[in-house]
Formats: structure tokens, sequence, C-alpha cells
């Protein structure tokens, strides 16, 4: 039986090799994408993916636990990290661990995630002294996107390297760096010891990772202007359906 990949031995591929990471939020999406990826990150982005929420302010801790717990049911490989949803870390470290506590240990997954930076460095410390393996995130924070009005590149290069910094000193095992000009993430990447993982930041971070429901061309909404689609799975799906459809009007499915 194939072991999972761990914390430790992706904090150790920095330096060594890019790190490869996608979004997966069931069980059969999951299992499709293990073979291929370091981690599976189970994301409140699900709320806007699956959902159709206009955004992911609305995401439950439950929502989370529900789809954490079928992604680690459908991988065997891949590590799990399981987002902390908005309100569920951010009213004190007490909060962030009781919660985090509980999605670990009603997924299963490895570790979780949390958006800010300096902000967010004591908790962070409070989570790790007391067992949780965080994966940080700096740049821009989806879970702010009504404060700063929308989901805009950050430029403020002295402001993201000190949150990076904060949360690398804090002991989170790497962070995400989120829309940021490359030339700060380079930085950062250089910089901190702890690996970065970069969406829509360039080429210079340790890893990637996308939402895989872009990547593969799933859905006709927004697509930011970073991702490269690797497939259109969109267009054939409808073929597949228009066809199916067809063959029932046309009584040619069932066949005898």
């Amino acid at each position: 039986m194939a072991k999972r990949t761990t914390i430790p031995q992706i904090m150790r591929l920095k330096g060594q090799r890019p790190i490869v990471s996608l979004t997966a939020y069931t069980a059969s999406l999951a299992n499709l994408l293990d073979e291929h990826v370091d981690f599976l990150l189970v994301g409140d982005s699900m709320g806007m993916v699956i959902y159709g929420m206009p955004n992911t302010l609305s995401v439950t801790v439950e929502m989370m636990i529900a789809h954490g717990a079928a992604v680690v049911r459908g991988s065997k490989k891949a590590c799990v990290i399981v987002d902390m949803p908005f309100g569920s870390y951010q009213a004190s470290p007490a909060q962030a661990f009781e919660n985090a506590a509980r999605i670990m240990s009603e997924t299963g997954c490895a570790g979780i995630k949390l958006e800010g930076g300096q902000e967010m460095a004591e908790t962070i410390a409070f989570l790790v002294e007391r067992g949780v393996p965080v994966l940080a995130h700096v740049g821009l924070l989806p879970q702010h996107a009504n404060r700063v009005g929308g989901f805009l590149t950050q430029r403020d290069e002295e402001k993201i390297l000190a949150d990076a910094h904060a949360v690398a000193d804090a002991g989170a095992f790497a962070t995400v760096i989120e829309c940021t000009e490359p030339e700060i993430s380079r930085r950062i990447s250089e910089e901190i010891a702890i690996p970065t993982i970069g969406i829509g930041a360039g080429s210079d971070c340790d890893g990637q990772i996308l939402v895989t429901e872009d990547m593969i061309g799933q859905g006709t909404g927004y697509v930011p202007s970073f991702v490269k689609r690797y497939a259109q799975v969109h267009e054939d799906i409808t073929k597949a359906v228009q066809n199916y459809a067809n063959d029932v009007r046309n009584r040619d499915f069932p066949s005898k």
C-alpha cells in the first residue's frame, strides 16, 4: 500500500524540485489527481466552484469537513490539506485550535491552511505548538476580497515580504503566495526557509497550485488570466450530454 507524502517530505522539496498541488473537493476527483501531485488542497474555493456562491465567505466548517473527509477517502498517496473557512479562526488562537483540531480529527487530513500574514502569526504559532501543521497564505487573500475591493494583483512589496517572514517565523510548514508580482514572489522564495506555493505569482515559487476545475476547463464562469487550461472538459461534457439527449429522444438509447 502506498504511503502518503508527509509534510516533512514536502518541506524538503524546497530547492530540490518544484512542488505540485491542485485543489480537490470530491473523492472521485481526488482519486484521479492522487498519483500526480504532492499535495491536494481542499480549498474553501469549493463555495464558488461546487456550490455556486459569489465568494468563499459562506463556506462553513461542516462543509470543509464533509469534503475534506471525501478527499482523504479518495486518495492514497497525496498529502491532504484542508482550508479553514472564514470566521473559524480569526477570533482567537483558541478558536482556531478548536476548529483546526476538529477538522483534522474528522477528516484525517495532514494539516490546515489559513489566510493572513503578520496578523495571524500568533495564531499560527499557537497551532503549531499544539501539533497542528499550518499552510499559510499571503498576498491576495480571497476571504478579504470585500475589504480590498476584489481579486486584485497585490503589489505592496514590503507588506507581503513582512507577511511571508512572519508566517515562516511562526512555524508554518509552507505558504501559498496568491496574485502577487513575480519579483515579490521570487524575493520571498529566496528569503524564507519554507516552501512557497504560487498561484498567479510567477514561476520562481517553490511550487504551484491551481483550482483543478479552472485547469481542466470545467465550467463557463470567470477564469483568472494566470490559469493555463490543459483540457476543455466543459465542451466534452456538453457534447456527451447533447448526444445522450438526442439518442433518448430518438429512441436510439437504450438499444436492443
